[in-house]
């Protein structure tokens, strides 16, 4: 980045007249409003620096993906080229000037997910000025614009690739055996595994025994037959506490889920009063038998 940036610093030599400036520019809240413009120019480079990490994959141009250099492939056609791609930078030069009222859109999604989780611009050419940097503004949107309470869109299948949960492998699904402990007063349903390019999901339904304290599961852990334990986030569906008699979806979700760890594991879910519920077997794929 810093040999890219170098070789940018003489601009006033490469265009006479076009200033370079450096400025922060602030991620539009309100899809309303008109998105900001980065000035861009074919002799050198425009460096966007992001406060927070960015999803890398999620990079487009009018829409369409790019990566680094494709607009070098012969044929693809695109007058952007992205020099290259970091933790929280990008680095963009158009192969040539782009003409009066040519307008392209760059857009990136913030790898936290957070509000605003999308950054884009539009990439123009002025015949005065260059940014040679911009520093990326994510101002939080207005209380009143974003209540608490408000829930959250509906996740879209695109949304799952651009995020890296599934590769090209897809998703892997496998059955989880039903278990029971008497001494504990817990049991498990047979259930659903499921595991994409690095996590893993498990989702049971869970019974406590009538005539026993209500119980709360608080944590799930993943062992492997290798030895490799992995805690879990465990999300119920419900108010996540099960009455006597009663039962309770449960999901245990492994968000990082190394190669190494192999296919069959155990979970264990733990709970209230230091009962907790062991279901063994758990593999994430229907042939591993």
């Amino acid at each position: 980045m810093l040999a890219l940036l170098g070789g940018a610093a003489p601009r006033a030599d490469a265009a006479p007249g076009r200033a370079a400036r450096q400025r922060p520019v602030a991620v539009v809240v309100n899809p309303a409003e008109p998105l900001p413009e980065i000035r861009v120019e074919a002799a050198a480079p425009t460096l966007l620096f992001f406060p927070t990490a960015i999803a890398e994959s999620t990079l487009t141009v009018d829409e369409q993906p790019l990566t680094v250099d494709t607009a070098a492939v012969p044929g693809n056609g695109s007058r952007i080229r992205v020099l290259d791609v970091g933790k929280r930078s990008i680095i963009v030069q158009p192969v040539e000037d782009l003409r009066p009222g040519e307008r392209h859109e760059l857009a990136v999604l913030f790898a936290d997910g957070r509000a605003p989780a999308r950054a884009a611009f539009v990439l123009v050419t002025d015949p005065a000025e260059a940014d040679a940097r911009i520093d990326v503004e994510r101002r939080e949107p207005p209380a009143a614009a974003c209540p608490a309470e408000a829930p959250r869109p509906p996740p879209r299948p695109e949304d799952f690739v651009l995020l890296g949960y599934v590769d090209e492998s897809g998703v892997q699904a496998g059955t989880v055996p039903s278990a029971q402990d008497e001494t504990r007063g817990l049991r498990s349903e047979p259930g659903r595994s499921f595991r994409g390019a690095k996590w893993a999901l498990v989702n049971v339904v869970i019974w406590n025994s009538a005539g026993r304290q209500s119980w709360t599961p608080r944590e799930a852990i993943f062992t492997g037959r290798r030895g490799v334990t992995l805690r879990a986030r465990l999300v119920t569906v419900g108010n996540g506490e099960i009455a006597p008699g009663a039962s309770l979806r449960v999901l245990a979700v492994a968000d990082t889920l190394p190669a190494s760890t192999g296919e069959v594991f155990a979970l264990e879910v733990r709970g209230s009063g230091g009962r907790s519920l062991v279901i063994p077997d758990v593999r994430f794929t229907e042939g591993d038998r």
